[in-house]
């Protein structure tokens, strides 16, 4: 969602997106969240694949990268859902919708508390009276940053044009802030490399409930991922499951 990541704004990397974040059990758990519901918000929607599966009447979509939503527009249902270019922090549609999402960790693209706080009042803002709204953000306790080096990270990518690619990562942790930054490597089949340097914060759970409370919005049930698992300390997500308060 970050407006000058080039994993998301470069369309050379973009066309690797959907290779490496295939729809799983997030896309899953809020289809089952969505189910009934008439209309569904989701910050930071990406390429647009859950939004597109979808048969609520009314979805909108929201995110800063062109190149993701231009993938977005061209998918099969995709004209059938209102995609918007901009960022969540800013968002003010005058609506209220019954199921607010921001998946894919989203939330890690908002770097200090007053983005935070801007982004979950857009929640507040969006969220009908009676409506839910669902995040999900890494669990700093599970240190994933240390899964993202050479050596452990490198990966086969099956691009539907570039055919296999070999991928891998290194990042460096800021204890102080809690930011990562991470880097993001494609080697090309013709031997080209392209790669791209993103920041994400990590957050502990407290911190997340006091900013969440601070928006004016209560959350029901914590979970540990996206199977639904209550969160615990060892859990490798945190994920708020709730309603205006």
């Amino acid at each position: 969602m970050s407006h000058d990541d080039p994993l998301y704004t470069d369309a050379a990397l973009v066309a690797f997106y959907d290779a490496e974040n295939q729809g799983g059990a997030d896309m899953a758990f809020c289809t089952k969240l969505a189910r009934g519901v008439g209309s569904v918000l989701d910050l930071g929607c990406g390429t647009g694949s859950f939004l597109a599966g979808l048969d609520a009447p009314q979805r909108v979509g929201v995110d800063p990268a062109a190149a993701m939503l231009d993938i977005a527009r061209a998918r099969p249902g995709g004209t059938d859902v209102e995609w918007i270019e901009t960022d969540a922090r800013r968002l003010d549609l005058g609506r209220r919708f019954e199921l607010v999402v921001m998946t894919g960790h989203a939330f890690q693209v908002f770097l200090g508390e007053d983005d935070q706080r801007a982004a979950l009042a857009t929640i507040a803002r969006h969220l009908a009276p009676g409506g839910r709204f669902i995040f999900d953000s890494r669990n700093p306790a599970g240190r994933e940053w240390e899964e993202w080096q050479p050596h452990n990270s490198r990966r086969r990518v099956v691009h539907p044009r570039h055919g296999e690619v070999e991928a891998w990562n290194s990042a460096v942790h800021d204890a102080a802030t809690g930011i990562v930054t991470y880097d993001t490597f494609y080697r090309l089949g013709d031997g080209r490399e392209l790669a791209a340097a993103s920041r994400i914060r990590f957050t502990p759970r407290d911190e997340l409930a006091r900013l969440i409370a601070g928006a004016g919005l209560a959350v029901e049930r914590w979970f540990g991922d996206w199977s639904g698992r209550p969160f615990d300390e060892d859990a490798p997500e945190i994920i708020p499951l709730g309603r205006l308060g």
